[in-house]
């Protein structure tokens, strides 16, 4: 079923490496689940950019695939596409494999088969255009649509038109987790995650000002009963406290706590104190899903860049100096963050790379511990 907006699902390549950090058990234990993921911002890597990936093969490259369609915008209305319960899907047209419902199990395979891992970026709750067509509930234990109390549940009974994402009001809502409807549509979304092979989710639109602990509470208890380890990520940051984090701490492997950063000095400078408090209040490695939860500083703006709300171009080059750059990804390390690299790596120049491989910051993000602010 063709229906609404743009498609927030992206590509996240996440190495071998990062499933040893999270173990079969104990998912997310070590800080290098923080450490190894460099986020890639761009098109879909080319044939040609393949023996640059070989470099990073140790590491996380995360895409962003946003789709460029003529009229759309972030919060545009009748682009996306939907499956007959209501849920996001790979457009066909774009991603061949996913016909037949297949999804995107092609491509997590072509991924895994290259020694990585794969994820995606979903938004909360369901979708306007799922809402709007009231598609019905899938019920994964039946295979057939949600009945209770003598009845079929639609997308209608479940989305809560007055709990929009604040920023894109006409794409998603929450979903009533108190309805077994609510709670059976989310486990429908996450169990289709898993059987195409996802291995980490961002979950946006839940967290900071648009806090939802409802829904994060259920998929979190959804990731600890399924079969399949998944990385679950929380976003936006903005308006985060590390009162707010302790709630979601121990259900998540990491969240955003700042607004998007950007390559100007007053976004890297803001993040300093958020750092210390952060730290002070003990929320670097604490208790997390299955293992341990890692605030999120948001990524590294080096190297070849967009501006921020393009797709795709103009391209230049990072506006922070190289001093500036050291100390971002300094203080992102001492931090213990997840390290996203927001550069295009198909145009990587020498003084990025070095920076971003730099061993002894990589080993004092992945090693070091009781990092605090040394003097006020």
């Amino acid at each position: 079923m063709r229906v609404v907006s743009l498609s927030w699902l992206f590509l996240t390549f996440v190495s071998s490496l990062l499933l040893q950090c999270l173990g079969e058990v104990e998912q997310a234990s070590s800080p290098e689940v923080g450490t190894r993921m460099i986020r890639f911002a761009g098109r879909f890597l080319k044939k040609s950019s393949c023996k640059m990936l070989n470099l990073w093969l140790s590491a996380s490259i995360l895409m962003d695939l946003r789709r460029k369609v003529k009229g759309a915008y972030v919060d545009s209305l009748g682009f996306d596409v939907i499956d007959e319960w209501g849920r996001m899907i790979p457009d066909p047209d774009r991603w061949p494999s996913s016909r037949s419902g297949k999804g995107f199990t092609e491509v997590a395979k072509k991924v895994h088969g290259m020694g990585l891992k794969f994820g995606i970026h979903v938004m909360r709750g369901i979708s306007t255009q799922a809402f709007n067509a009231n598609t019905p509930v899938l019920d994964v234990t039946t295979g057939k649509a949600y009945e209770e109390s003598g009845r079929q549940w639609r997308a209608k009974d479940i989305g809560m038109k007055e709990r929009t994402c604040a920023w894109m009001k006409n794409g998603f809502m929450s979903v009533n987790t108190k309805l077994g409807a609510g709670r059976a549509f989310l486990w429908s979304l996450y169990q289709q995650y898993a059987d195409w092979g996802v291995d980490f989710v961002k979950n946006d639109c839940v967290f900071g000002a648009d806090f939802d602990l409802d829904e994060i509470s259920y998929v979190s208890k959804v990731l600890t009963e399924l079969n399949r380890p998944i990385l679950y990520s929380l976003s936006p940051g903005t308006s985060v406290t590390p009162a707010m984090a302790r709630d979601v701490s121990s259900l998540v492997n990491m969240y955003r706590i700042t607004g998007d950063d950007w390559d100007t000095w007053g976004d890297v400078a803001a993040h300093f104190d958020i750092s210390r408090d952060f730290s002070a209040a003990n929320m670097i490695g604490a208790k997390g899903l299955r293992g341990k939860s890692w605030p999120d500083l948001d990524m590294l703006p080096f190297g070849w860049l967009t501006d921020q709300g393009s797709n795709e171009g103009p391209h230049r080059k990072c506006n922070l100096n190289l001093d500036e750059q050291r100390s971002q990804m300094t203080l992102w390390s001492m931090a213990k963050s997840p390290l996203m690299f927001g550069g295009d790596m198909r145009q990587l120049d020498d003084a990025t790379f070095s920076l971003l491989t730099n061993p002894t910051l990589l080993e004092i993000n992945s090693f070091s511990s009781n990092n605090k602010e040394a003097c006020p």
